[in-house]
């Protein structure tokens, strides 16, 4: 019986081992003894190690390498600061050197401004019949890494439909962790013509020749919060002193200000929370974003306004295969003073990127709204084009692309107790969905083709540009 136990904890004891050896070799860990940056001319080198998930000392286990490499690559691309960043390894008795060697990309960007003043393309093409008074012009000057620390410095004069002159600065590291940063913006803007109402979910527009319509001034500063490497928290204050034309306070619209007011004074403090873990950030692929806003507009010295909201935003993106993807998108937003608010804080649907595939053309007003949107994409095309010598400057002679093709599918609801006069999509659920190719350049340009249609059974061909600096 002594025997049999003995032969039976033997041949236990041999297969355990038989399982587990090979086991111990795979995750082989390997300590990290030296990091390398290269390339980088204007660049802080501290800048780069900001964005590095691991540090001299660090212990890896040789299965999780790739990851951890493959993710701080990553946050060094979505630095913006770079072309490209390359990474390459040595490893030699349990010890690993890893190199990291960027390509710096342009930094000044002396841009000429010619864009349309509609809130799309689309808008300006068919509703406005290609109108050349509704474009701005002027000129914007952007720098990215003004002092080599990624601050960004941003001066814009700009004339034509609307007149406007800003400076915005952001300095992200100001202490030695580089965890806390200020930013700062002033803007001057005048119209002769805006849009002063919005009557069956379309926006009215009102033009004097010999007057302004609207003047806006705005101050604003705050701090920045980033302990790790994907969440943040900013802080901000502002003050923001508009006016408006008699004929559209007393006359078109004395719901613009509230009250027939021809001016609007007041304070606003924000906080924003932010976790940001996609992998590329123009375009994602995979990972999620997290974001909740409250705003307060109007602080006691002023009755102008008297607002308090929260934005709640979520963004998850699942890559199926080494092709196809899905990103899903929600968005909310409450307000917490359920009363009736000036004209100038009910816009909610169809501003901005808060846009329904199908209602390109519309807008949808309210004190809340939801939204839920999914995209399946396939890429179709990931390369690169060699512009040689048609192209002086070296950081932008090698082009990348990537074409995707997207299937579309939007829900959405405003909620509009106030504000049933403004259009018929208010207080309904909204659907629109359809097909379309997103090509992006240069890691962060997308130009976007869809044919897309609405629950009214509207149908129409889009195109959108996302060339933001």
């Amino acid at each position: 019986m002594m025997r049999a136990r003995f032969i039976f904890r033997s041949f236990f004891l041999t297969i355990s081992l038989f399982w587990l050896v090979p086991s111990l070799v795979s995750a082989q860990i390997l300590q990290v003894i030296d990091i390398s940056i290269s390339g980088n001319k204007r660049t802080k080198t501290k800048i780069i190690e900001r964005e590095i998930t691991f540090v001299v000392g660090d212990r890896i286990a040789e299965d999780d390498l790739q990851s951890i490499l493959d993710r701080s690559e990553q946050n060094i691309q979505n630095t913006g600061l770079f072309v490209k960043t390359i990474v390459e390894t040595e490893v030699a008795d349990g010890m690993i050197s890893v190199y990291f060697t960027v390509s710096e990309s342009w930094y000044l960007y002396p841009t000429p401004i010619f864009e349309l003043a509609d809130r799309n393309f689309n808008v300006w093409w068919k509703e406005q019949n290609r109108a050349l008074n509704r474009v701005n012009f002027g000129i914007r000057l952007v720098h990215f890494n003004l002092t080599g620390h990624r601050d960004k410095l941003k001066l814009k004069f700009q004339d034509g439909y609307t007149k406007k002159y800003e400076v915005d600065y952001i300095f992200p590291g100001i202490n030695k962790a580089q965890t806390l940063g200020i930013f700062a913006n002033v803007l001057y803007s005048r119209a002769r013509e805006i849009a002063y109402i919005t009557d069956f979910n379309k926006l009215l527009f009102n033009n004097f020749e010999d007057q302004f319509q609207l003047q806006r001034f705005r101050v604003a500063g705050g701090l920045s919060f980033r302990p790790g490497f994907y969440a943040s928290q900013t802080f901000k204050v502002q003050y923001s002193d508009n006016a408006i034309s008699d004929n559209i306070a007393f006359d078109l619209n004395p719901e613009y200000f509230f009250n027939g007011k021809n001016n609007q004074k007041h304070f606003t403090f924000q906080y924003n929370y932010i976790f940001d873990d996609r992998d590329i950030k123009p375009y994602p692929i995979k990972g999620e974003y997290f974001s909740v806003l409250l705003q307060k507009d109007g602080i006691g010295l002023s009755d102008d306004v008297n607002s308090l909201i929260s934005i709640v935003e979520y963004r998850r993106y699942i890559s199926l295969n080494s092709k196809a993807s899905i990103g899903l998108i929600g968005k909310s937003k409450v307000s917490f003073i359920r009363e009736q608010l000036p004209y100038t804080h009910v816009s909610s649907l169809g501003y901005e990127d808060d846009v329904l595939n199908g209602y390109e053309l519309y807008v949808v007003d309210g004190l809340d709204y939801v939204y839920a949107k999914t995209a399946l994409r396939f890429q179709l095309f990931n390369n690169e084009f060699n512009l040689g010598k048609t192209m002086p400057i070296r950081q932008f002679k090698v082009l990348p692309y990537k074409l995707f093709f997207v299937v579309n599918n939007d829900f959405g609801y405003v909620n509009s107790p106030f504000y049933n006069h403004y259009g018929e999509f208010n207080n309904q659920v909204l659907w629109g969905g359809g097909v379309g190719l997103h090509f992006l350049i240069y890691f962060d340009k997308l130009i976007s083709i869809e044919y897309n249609v609405n629950k009214f059974g509207e149908k129409g061909l889009f195109l959108s540009f996302d060339f933001s600096l």
